[in-house]
């Protein structure tokens, strides 16, 4: 089966398509970065007036490189959501639109769902049972999955995601739009324990998270420091331990709730060197995270990330998610329907489907 993904939740248009046979076919992204940069941050209707530009253009693109016609395909994909009604409108509407001219079955995805899946495109032996790690500028959120589509979920955060902690970090340290990868980027200039952030919520049971109060306190530091260049780098430096460290902690304490194996991060901030460095450093060594609860993570457990690129929005996850759940026989009525807001937990199980055998081509 091959389906075309479309991806229009927020600030990038991503299309793709995907072989349930051959795997990955092509795919292709464009950021809007230069776009929002004027204004430090995402302006909705200008998202979708580009979505409107760019996506047919790149649905061309990726067909032609991948080889096929628009009538060689089986299915299409989109994202319904979460995210931006005016962008999810966009790629909702051209893939309505698209399957009903070629007569195909198509679906709407769980943008969540797309990201919690994109490492099983590149993995062929990974597959649930396993815990994810949800973490990206909206979103920071830790879930069992039992099989694709089954989910529960074991925490998230009350206040701002990760990925938003960080732009908002950077935007009062005056860094540059888009402030999460550029704080992260001097951050690796900056001397490990010059400043000292707390580890929020991990002196506590639970596994919710919450970043509000350590925006306050690295700004307090801000504006008590000299804000010189090295200054600056030293404080994202300890900002960004902080919240490596916490997310560490909750992941530890995550795999010892559920007695789960395997860890699956992904989402923007996945991309993170220092987090995946700590969370290899965590699964290998069992016990390098103080122990808050149960026995520690088994030395033999590992984590799985994906590439950086399907940690950021793109098309190739909602491709991957479509054809699965296209494959099991679902599929929408000819209506265009988003739901900005939409709780994973209520997504159906994709019943007796394996993970079809993955093979890529870039």
């Amino acid at each position: 089966m091959r389906v075309l993904g479309i991806e229009t939740s927020c600030d990038e248009t991503g299309v793709a398509v995907y072989d349930t046979d051959r795997g990955l076919l092509a795919h292709a992204l464009f950021s809007q970065i230069a776009l929002h940069a004027e204004y430090g941050g995402v302006v909705p209707e200008l998202a979708s007036r580009d979505h409107v530009r760019k996506l047919l253009p790149l649905v061309r693109e990726v067909l032609a490189e991948a080889g096929l016609a628009p009538a060689d395909l089986d299915g299409v994909a989109y994202t319904a959501g979460p995210g931006l009604v005016g962008a999810l409108m966009v790629g909702a509407a051209a893939g309505r639109a698209l399957a009903w001219a070629l007569d195909l079955p198509a679906v709407g995805v769980h943008h969540m769902e797309g990201h919690l899946l994109a490492p099983l495109l590149e993995d062929p032996g990974l597959a649930p049972p396993f815990v994810a790690l949800l973490v990206s500028g909206g979103h920071t959120q830790l879930v069992e999955v039992a099989a694709v589509g089954d989910y529960r979920l074991l925490g998230e955060t009350l206040d701002d995601a990760a990925g938003e902690a960080f732009d908002k970090t950077a935007k009062m340290m005056g860094l540059p739009y888009p402030g999460g990868p550029e704080l992260a980027r001097l951050a690796e200039s900056g001397r490990p324990g010059v400043f000292t952030f707390s580890r929020p919520m991990t002196d506590r049971p639970g596994l919710d998270f919450s970043f509000s109060g350590l925006k306050t306190q690295v700004l307090l530091a801000w504006q008590g420091s000299d804000q010189a260049p090295q200054t600056r780098a030293d404080i994202a430096r300890g900002f960004e331990d902080a919240v490596v460290e916490t997310l560490a902690i909750k992941c530890q304490r995550a795999l010892d709730a559920t007695g789960a194996r395997t860890l699956v991060v992904a989402g923007g901030v996945g991309a993170n060197t220092r987090l995946r460095e700590r969370l290899q450093t965590l699964v290998v060594g069992g016990t390098s995270v103080p122990k808050r609860s149960g026995a520690g993570v088994p030395p033999t457990a590992r984590v799985c990330f994906p590439r950086p690129a399907f940690c950021t929005d793109n098309g190739a996850m909602i491709a991957f998610a479509g054809a699965l759940r296209l494959q099991a026989g679902q599929h929408e009525a000819a209506v265009v329907t988003v739901t900005p807001r939409w709780d994973m937990a209520s997504l159906s199980a994709v019943g007796g489907t394996s993970v079809p055998t993955r093979s890529n081509r870039d």
